[in-house]
């Protein structure tokens, strides 16, 4: 999943495409992470299905945010399909979206100008 885009490539659609994956990666990772480590415990170990029942539909349906982003950002950077699969699956994985999303914008955050150290 390394990010075949070079930075001379980026034109401000893929930017702008970069930016909304990123965005969504993070909160579907979010929102997953709540689902498994909060959620389903307490379903399972203190017999408490609400939150289950809350935060399950909202994952999903900002999942599917996310694959129609992800499918967006794939088109407009003309990745092959695997890649693009790999980082929608990404989003069904605890932790794995993070990093599929460092992957991906890697040349996005290469291409900001970073501050000069003081001095």
């Amino acid at each position: 999943m390394t990010a075949p885009t070079s930075t001379a490539a980026l034109t401000p659609k893929i930017v702008a495409a970069m930016k909304r994956y990123r965005v969504m990666a993070w909160v579907v990772g979010t929102g997953l992470l709540v689902l498994v480590l909060v959620a389903m415990p307490l379903k399972y170990f203190a017999g408490d299905p609400t939150l289950v029942a809350t935060v399950g539909p909202i994952h999903g349906f900002l999942y599917m945010g996310y694959l129609a982003l992800t499918a967006d950002l794939g088109v407009k950077s003309r990745w092959p399909v695997l890649r693009l699969l790999l980082v929608a699956l990404a989003g069904t994985i605890p932790f794995v979206s993070f990093i599929a999303e460092r992957k991906v914008t890697a040349p996005l955050r290469d291409a900001e100008p970073r501050p000069s150290p003081p001095g």
